[in-house]
């Protein structure tokens, strides 16, 4: 979001039919990632969903250079995306951050949290040093003495505020965020979900926030993209596809994803694993473990379909009903 809460109408991070194909040891293809596109503008917050082994993670890593493509573009800011190499990133890239699920490995166990800080603002080309590391932590919640001291001295949920300072360091336009909270307890978690938003609304940064936990992303995304199976199976903006989703995935992720609302009722696991992605199943990818799954399912690949107010789904029955029986009890689930 901009300083005054309405997100900018120009994307800063833009993906178009990305494709990422890793091989294994025996020489079989494994392509995690089949065709995915999606956008964030600045000062917004786009939630990345889906199971483990969907792919998420490879196209957020993908979306920062650290992942080569096998077909497909990013760019950021209008700027192409290459993969990271020997030589020092483009200055026009730097603001492209990256934020890690582990924040003490990301961060160096033998250096003083001050130095660590410091080197970011070096690398942007900021003086004095002092304050702006200073600065940097009191963005993050965290008092200046914390400058002085190891990351082994912080718990999980400071680390990672840590980590989020040193990413601020380069004064981002554009942060993904890799599963940031998943090794966080409850309360931790809530923190940084919090601050990340706040971060968001105040700096104007855009957020892609991966996460395996859709509860989560329906706490902090203006929009999400649910992905299967190296493919986005739907998006939109997060409270519509909360309270009416078009795919039985994200129907079932919903009913998956605990509810402190006092009914008593617990989340609804989803049958089945996600198949191996070297071998996809023909048609649509979830029909194997679809409840409405006809015939037509496994011979055809539906395409994204148009729901309405910019809502996607790629599932043959998505404009079959708004929001009926066929999307479960998860579906009426909104806050």
């Amino acid at each position: 979001m901009s300083t005054s809460g309405v997100p900018s109408a120009q994307p800063v991070l833009r993906l178009d039919g990305v494709e990422v194909t890793y091989h294994r040891p025996d020489g079989t293809a494994v392509q995690a990632v089949r065709g995915a596109s999606l956008e964030v503008l600045a000062g917004e917050i786009v939630g990345l969903v889906g199971e483990s082994g969907c792919g998420k993670s490879s196209l957020g890593r993908a979306a920062v250079g650290l992942e080569r493509l096998t077909a497909g573009t990013v760019t950021f800011n209008g700027q192409p995306v290459h993969p990271l190499g020997r030589r020092p990133r483009p200055a026009g890239l730097r603001p492209l951050q990256l934020l890690f699920q582990d924040p003490y490995s990301s961060l160096n166990p033998r250096r003083k949290v001050g130095h660590q800080l410091a080197d970011g603002v070096r690398a942007a080309g900021e003086a004095p040093v002092g304050a702006r590391v200073a600065e940097l932590l009191a963005m993050v919640s965290m008092p200046p003495g914390t400058a002085q001291r190891y990351p082994h001295e912080f718990s999980g949920g400071q680390r990672q505020r840590l980590a989020i300072a040193r990413a601020l360091a380069a004064r981002p336009a554009m942060l993904v965020a890799d599963e940031p909270v998943s090794a966080l307890d409850a309360s931790a978690q809530a923190a940084i979900v919090t601050l990340l938003g706040e971060l968001c609304q105040e700096t104007g940064v855009g957020i892609l926030f991966v996460s395996h936990d859709l509860g989560v992303v329906h706490q902090i995304a203006h929009k999400v993209a649910v992905m299967y199976l190296g493919k986005i199976v739907e998006g939109g903006v997060i409270e519509d596809v909360w309270r009416d989703p078009r795919h039985p995935y994200t129907a079932a992720l919903i009913a998956a994803a605990p509810v402190a609302d006092g009914s008593g009722r617990l989340p609804i696991g989803l049958a089945g694993e996600v198949p191996d992605p070297s071998a996809p199943p023909p048609g649509c990818s979830f029909h194997p473990r679809c409840p409405i799954a006809e015939a037509q399912c496994a011979e055809v690949d539906p395409p994204p379909i148009d729901v309405g107010n910019g809502q996607v789904a790629r599932c043959l029955f998505a404009l079959r009903t708004s929001g009926g029986a066929h999307h479960g009890e998860g579906r009426a689930r909104s806050r």
